[in-house]
């Protein structure tokens, strides 16, 4: 897969897949169909996707961060990568990458360092027994600000 990733002459849509909703993966996949943008979904077990040249699956083996390690190694400047993973987000926006959080939100580098700190504080709570609510529930408005956001990134492509 690596080979035919590089190979490819026009930027491609990274997907961050164990922790992405699903409504998020459909959209990806209609949206890669229908545009015909590669878009590889790097998980570390097997996960539903439509038959697409266009929709690949990368699988990694299990353990700690394997899959953003591979999608940093394989995304390139121009290429655009969905995550929750503020950490693979800063990674990627030093490549020069466009990265979306599942929400719709688009991680820049002007606020990475604010996103990493407030997680790390965060990491720091949890370790110590202190335990938040966690994320809200994913939601229709949700949905839409990520359709949005996608479709103003295929949008530059054309």
């Amino acid at each position: 897969m690596t080979d035919q990733a590089s190979e490819f002459d026009q930027p491609v849509i990274w997907v961050d897949a164990d922790a992405c909703p699903v409504p998020v993966k459909e959209i990806i996949c209609r949206a890669a169909m229908r545009t015909k943008t590669l878009s590889v979904f790097v998980a570390n077990q097997g996960i539903n996707l439509p038959q697409s040249p266009h929709v690949k699956l990368q699988l990694v083996s299990k353990g700690f961060d394997h899959a953003d390690q591979k999608i940093c190694e394989q995304a390139k400047s121009g290429d655009l990568a969905i995550t929750q993973d503020i950490p693979l987000a800063s990674d990627l926006l030093e490549k020069s990458c466009t990265v979306l959080h599942p929400r719709g939100d688009r991680y820049s580098p002007e606020t990475i360092r604010a996103r990493l700190t407030i997680r790390n504080f965060n990491e720091t709570l949890r370790a110590s027994g202190i335990h938040s609510k966690g994320p809200k529930s994913f939601s229709q408005q949700d949905k839409q600000a990520f359709a949005n956001a996608l479709d103003r990134w295929l949008s530059r492509l054309r």
